[in-house]
């Protein structure tokens, strides 16, 4: 099969996978996954080497996008709209979940700390899709699904910050960095990593709301707009800053400085769609099945505790702003999908770490794809029990 043969196979059987499994209400990020594996090298092959060659091409293009999107979430509006419930709640289960899976790999599973520091960074992100399918389907309405969306909203934002610390930490770990400055170094690895995305971001930011009154068509506008995350994406991979945080950041300066940013976020929802596909798929097809073996108490311990830390901060962080007895109990279930930025996570660990990264990735696709089975049903439960939905409307 050439590439381009490929190409047409994988977006076709992509969609009429997503259409398959979409019967049985699971969301499309489970059947990309699940196909991917299978027509990937680890099962039936065909998908053509020429383009698993360029999974890293695609993978950091859909990374861009994804970040860039999630960057719309910063607006000052938001932020008043959201109130302080979200920001507790989104801040306290995404560290929750971090610190959790990181000792439990470190002290139980006897890891490095560098392995169990990405694993946890990796832990707190969330996927906003499959909680947000549930919530339409059953046409969920109140304070308990408000709050639960403004959560998914922000959530990987600060999976973005965590990461990029927790990386540049592992990296100056995995370097053996030992000298006596060493955690001096770490430090500055750290705040450079995260500074220099955000200069990167708001000065591109800056240029594009500058350039984009020359625009007269809407094909000018997404040409211009990708062309200027394309641009963002490559210069943070040349300056050797976080592509996902320098993305971001581009999102998040853009929508406080342009009013009509709306219009370059909405005009690249046109084009996503078979990008994500791709991604997902690769993904899929990127795993390593002979690594599967190894993964027992990996797995186990990264699905048990992900889910113990995300709901253990969720119900701190709405204890601590005041929130309702229901959000305090279930909200944290509907925390419990990953997909995107998990796994754009973990393909970047893949490639720093050759010895470990292998074992990360694989941890991380088997998860999601439990969680994108599971998560689903555990909103519908949390909505159920908070009286946002009813028996009747689930029936419907």
């Amino acid at each position: 099969m050439n590439t381009i043969l490929g190409l047409g196979f994988i977006l076709l059987f992509g969609l009429l996978s997503a259409r398959l499994i979409n019967k049985i209400h699971f969301p499309a990020v489970t059947a990309y996954l699940l196909l991917g594996i299978l027509i990937g090298p680890a099962v039936f092959k065909l998908i053509p080497d020429s383009i698993i060659s360029i999974s890293s091409l695609i993978s950091n293009v859909v990374l861009g996008l994804i970040a860039f999107g999630i960057g719309q979430n910063f607006s000052k509006d938001n932020f008043r709209k959201i109130g302080k419930s979200v920001i507790w709640i989104s801040v306290l289960e995404a560290c929750g979940a971090w610190i959790f899976v990181t000792l439990v790999f470190l002290f139980v599973l006897k890891q490095p700390f560098y392995v169990s520091l990405i694993f946890g960074a990796i832990s707190s992100a969330t996927a906003p899709a499959a909680t947000v399918m549930v919530i339409r389907e059953y046409r969920a309405k109140g304070n308990f699904t408000d709050t639960l969306l403004g959560v998914v909203a922000i959530d990987d934002a600060w999976c973005l910050i965590i990461f990029a610390v927790s990386l540049a930490i592992s990296q100056a770990i995995y370097a053996h960095m030992l000298a006596p400055s060493f955690l001096l170094k770490v430090f500055f690895n750290s705040i450079l990593s995260i500074f220099g995305a955000f200069i990167l971001g708001g000065i591109t930011a800056i240029v594009l709301s500058y350039l984009s009154k020359h625009l007269h068509t809407q094909t000018e506008l997404l040409t211009f707009t990708l062309g200027f995350v394309l641009l963002n994406t490559g210069l943070a991979i040349s300056l050797k800053l976080s592509v996902l945080l320098a993305n971001m950041f581009l999102g998040a300066v853009l929508v406080n400085i342009n009013k009509t940013s709306s219009n370059f976020f909405d005009s690249l929802k046109t084009i996503d769609s078979p990008l994500f596909l791709l991604f997902f798929i690769l993904s899929g097809a990127n795993l390593e099945m002979g690594v599967l073996g190894n993964l027992g108490l990996f797995g186990l311990a990264y699905l048990i505790f992900r889910i113990v830390g995300k709901m253990g901060g969720a119900s701190l962080g709405a204890r601590i702003s005041g929130a309702s007895k229901s959000i305090k109990k279930y909200l944290g279930l509907g925390l419990i999908p990953q997909a995107g930025v998990a796994l754009g996570c973990a393909l970047i660990a893949k490639n720093d770490f050759p010895e470990v990264g292998s074992i990360i990735f694989s941890t991380i696709i088997a998860t999601t794809v439990i969680y994108e089975l599971v998560g689903p049903l555990c909103t519908k439960y949390a909505l159920l029990r908070a009286g946002d939905v009813t028996l009747d409307t689930t029936h419907q």
